[in-house]
């Protein structure tokens, strides 16, 4: 079995659902007491959200890359960045390192292009659901992304850096944002993705007329594939 790196705390209240979903998987695909052989590297949370508000990518990309190359260091054969919106530097992280990172967009996309559908509506902060870096690799995996209008997008940001990442659950929120995934239906999206870690916390497809896709237990998913040498999701290793 590989080892799988995760780089997490991005926020940790997503980072246990790698780890309780990395596990899962190993042992209902091996039986027994077998689980996933992993190592995690925490971060503090609140320095990462003071840089990319500031708009200091770089610095961000350096300190998880400087990660990456101590987690390969120890061992790891792959590594995931247990984000979305830290997916802005995935290249820079894959380029410190020699082992692969597994992109979290493509184990999406994989799952979605393998479910037929072509509209395909995005959820997440707005580093996620403005920027290019997210929606370009999706649309690589041949479909088109919808997001929701400026307003929406300004509530789901507010929800996700007040709420989520604080262990903070309200009904009112996961009300609000099942109206906005409704809305994205309306447009005409066969499905939506929860591109930020935490929205999993919120919201499943109990609460939604269309499926929801998990983008934190898809990408714990590709990386067990990874760790089992079994195939990952096409494009999956960062360029």
């Amino acid at each position: 079995m590989r080892t799988i790196g995760l780089l997490g705390g991005l926020s940790w209240e997503s980072t246990v659902i790698y780890y309780q979903i990395m596990n899962q998987r190993v042992r209902e695909r091996l039986g027994g007491s077998h689980s996933a052989q992993s190592l995690i590297w925490s971060f503090e949370f609140k320095k990462f959200e003071d840089l990319i508000f500031a708009g200091r990518w770089d610095e961000v990309g350096a300190l998880l890359g400087e990660a990456g190359q101590k987690l390969q260091g120890l061992g790891a054969d792959t590594l995931l960045i247990c984000s979305n919106t830290f997916h802005r530097v995935a290249d820079q992280v894959a380029e410190s390192v020699t082992v692969p990172v597994l992109h979290i967009a493509d184990a999406v996309g994989a799952e979605i292009r393998d479910q037929g559908m072509r509209r395909i509506g995005l959820l997440g902060t707005r580093f996620t659901m403005e920027g290019t870096f997210y929606r370009d690799r999706l649309a690589a995996h041949g479909f088109e992304v919808l997001i929701p209008e400026d307003e929406q997008r300004l509530f789901i940001d507010r929800v996700i850096f007040d709420e989520l990442v604080r262990g903070v659950l309200k009904e009112s929120s996961r009300e609000a944002y099942a109206e906005i995934v409704a809305g994205l239906a309306a447009k005409g999206a066969e499905g939506v993705i929860l591109g930020c870690t935490e929205i999993e916390l919120l919201l499943d497809n109990k609460d939604t007329a269309i499926p929801v896709f998990p983008s934190a237990r898809l990408h714990a998913e590709a990386a067990v594939d990874f760790a089992l040498h079994a195939a990952v999701p096409d494009r999956a290793v960062a360029a």
